[in-house]
């Protein structure tokens, strides 16, 4: 394939989180692969009234990064002249298409507005990591439409994904659907004993992790609900919670509290940097996604990359994410999901084959599918 010129928008570091880890990665894979690649990021991503974390940015960003490193800055949801700039920005370098991630409908009309005005010198390519959010929000569908219709093409993550894209009225659009590839970023694992020696917790007692930052549909509440079946069966169980909260920590600790479960519940409620990822993933044993509503996550995807098994829940795309990787439990059930946890520390082999089948998984998910798509869409809208 002849070298193309790419234009990709959206967040890229300092900016964290797995929307910025992934589009990082896919701009690092198709320059590898020969094209030509424009970086353009966030002035501002969320205005601070509306972001309920620490900071937008990776802990010590401004510390590690020169200004050389970063991506012009100059999108702005909420400033139509910015919206101009990067259409500018996108001309001027001449782009062969335009390539943004979707996700949340916040954005919606930045997209639609910036698709609308490169069409049709510039086509663009939408990479959908959820058609419909998570937290669905008034007008979403409409917002969607907007950001999504006018794209060339669409390269998306779960067969779910694609599924709320044709309910969209968006099926008629080229479209490439692809697996979600495993974040390798974070290096390799560290040796067990030494990552539990670090945390300080015991090497032989059994380790679930929730990783992410806190909200409803996330779960956290079913999975606390669970523990005390978990310890019952398994006294030495341990639980670690790290991310940020997203809702009211208070309620969470108050139901630690009501459930007898504190002793066995660590919890971590900041970002962590990617050194810290990868010390939290080496001393789990299972990793759990309780999810009550999803599309798809990337949690997963950093589990496999770091040889964690996982256990999820059977909404979205979250079951055909973990295949041999994990198990699947109905939402809203901690009973199973209890039960589930339990036979997996139990069961004679079975955590020794999802934990193969985790690595297997993170091995076998690298980038070059999602490239290939990327590649495909934008070579084919530049032909049309």
């Amino acid at each position: 394939m002849s070298p193309l010129r790419l234009a990709l928008l959206g967040p890229f570091a300092p900016y964290r989180g797995g929307i910025a880890h992934f589009h990082d990665a896919l701009a690092d894979g198709l320059a590898a692969r020969g094209h030509e690649v424009l970086r353009l990021s966030f002035h501002r991503q969320y205005p601070s009234l509306l972001f309920p974390g620490t900071s937008q940015l990776e802990p010590g960003a401004d510390r590690q990064r020169s200004a050389a490193d970063d991506p012009d800055r100059v999108l702005d949801p909420l400033n139509p002249l910015a919206w101009r700039h990067a259409t500018r920005e996108v001309r001027r370098w001449n782009a062969g298409a335009m390539v943004f991630p979707y996700w949340m409908s916040f954005f919606a009309p930045m997209w639609g507005q910036i698709v609308r005005s490169l069409a049709p010198e510039i086509p663009s390519i939408g990479l959908v990591h959820n058609a419909i959010g998570h937290e669905p929000r008034p007008g979403e569908r409409a917002l969607a439409r907007y950001a999504l219709s006018r794209c060339a093409g669409l390269a998306v993550l779960s067969d779910r994904v694609r599924q709320d894209a044709e309910a969209l009225g968006l099926g008629t659009l080229p479209t490439r659907q692809v697996e979600h590839p495993a974040y390798r970023q974070f290096g390799e694992a560290m040796p067990r004993a030494e990552a539990r020696a670090a945390l300080g917790i015991p090497d032989e007692a059994p380790v679930l992790l929730f990783f992410g930052f806190i909200r409803a549909y996330k779960g956290l509440g079913v999975l606390l609900d669970a523990m005390p079946a978990i310890r019952e069966a398994l006294p030495a169980a341990r639980l670690l919670v790290a991310g940020e909260f997203y809702d009211d920590e208070a309620p969470y600790r108050e139901q630690i509290a009501q459930l007898g479960i504190a002793d066995a519940v660590t919890i971590e409620a900041e970002y962590a940097p990617p050194e810290r990822v990868r010390l939290l993933f080496s001393a789990a044993d299972l990793v759990v996604q309780p999810y009550v509503s999803a599309t798809q996550s990337g949690v997963a995807q950093v589990a496999f990359g770091l040889g964690r098994p996982v256990l999820t829940t059977d909404v979205g795309g979250l079951a055909e994410t973990v295949g041999e990787g994990g198990v699947v439990v109905p939402p809203r059930d901690p009973e199973a999901l209890a039960s589930e946890a339990v036979r997996f520390f139990r069961e004679p082999g079975l955590r020794a084959r999802l934990a193969e089948g985790a690595r297997q998984r993170g091995e076998a998910g690298d980038w070059t599918p999602v490239l290939e798509a990327v590649e495909a869409l934008a070579a084919g809208a530049s032909r049309r």
